[in-house]
């Protein structure tokens, strides 16, 4: 399996499908890994990109580091992967905690190998309710989020499964086999990396990444997200955007890349191809 190493010695875990066409990196949710965008790397290679995705430090296969479980290195890690596989012409894709990484990587290390720029259920622009940000969500919701994953992460991830990351709490009507994949990535995160990466994708202000976008951007969000709600996330981000294309999925939740991918991938297809 193909691996790259980070500037403290970690090692990143990346699949690489398809050849010939430009290159697309999808960057997976919380507390999942590169399994989550495995139909979309499978579609976007079928299609003529070669399409990448990694497993973030301390998820799936990466090595599980006790520190630099934070946006800083997650961006850095990215660097890394990128400047390796000498990517060029680069569009970025993130799903939810994803999102915020690929924003941090522009905001840190600039444009320059990146065309493109899509968010998805993102978590940018700040989802922690601040003075200067009352938009947000009260930390209360965060705190509940660690209670969980320090007392018996396993269940916390079955209640997400079967409640609010597919919206299965709304209608009932998300297969298991989507609900068990979410728990078994969820449990191939390390501890101590899935309960740092709470305040990572909670607490890190994405607004002066936002600023520094320089890339044609779209931005997808369903208006029944549960977990980054339109209000706060995909609807502000596209506003601090220069240019961004807004798509909203209309009663749509979280988990785009499984609940709507056939839209999802026909989005991004027409995106990148423009």
């Amino acid at each position: 399996m193909p691996y790259i190493t980070a500037d403290d010695g970690a090692e990143i875990f990346y699949r690489d499908w398809g050849a010939g066409g430009s290159p697309v990196i999808l960057s997976h949710g919380w507390p999942l890994n590169s399994d989550a965008w495995e139909s979309g790397a499978r579609f976007l290679a079928e299609h003529g990109h070669r399409a990448i995705a990694h497993d973030r430090r301390g998820h799936g296969r990466s090595s599980q580091t006790w520190n630099g479980n934070e946006m800083d290195t997650y961006a850095d890690d990215l660097a890394c992967l990128i400047d390796t596989l000498d990517l060029q012409d680069l569009t970025l894709v993130g799903h939810s905690t994803g999102g915020g990484e690929i924003v941090h990587y522009l905001g840190r290390h600039g444009s320059s190998r990146v065309s493109r720029l899509v968010l998805v259920s993102a978590v940018p622009p700040l989802m922690l309710r601040t003075d200067d940000n009352p938009e947000g969500l009260p930390i209360e919701v965060f705190d509940e989020i660690r209670a969980g994953e320090a007392a018996d992460r396993s269940q916390l991830y079955r209640n997400l499964a079967d409640g609010p990351f597919f919206g299965h709490n709304r209608k009932q009507d998300v297969d298991q086999g989507f609900r068990d994949a979410f728990w078994l990535q969820s449990m191939a995160c390390g501890h101590r990396g899935a309960y740092e990466c709470i305040a990572a994708f909670s607490a890190t202000d994405f607004r002066p990444d936002l600023e520094k976008v320089d890339v044609p951007t779209l931005v997808i969000h369903g208006d029944d997200d549960q977990i980054v709600p339109f209000e706060v996330g995909g609807k502000r981000s596209a506003a601090l955007i220069d240019g961004a294309v807004l798509k909203v999925y209309e009663g749509s939740g979280h988990a785009l890349p499984d609940t709507d991918r056939d839209r999802l991938h026909a989005d991004l297809l027409e995106f990148i191809d423009a």
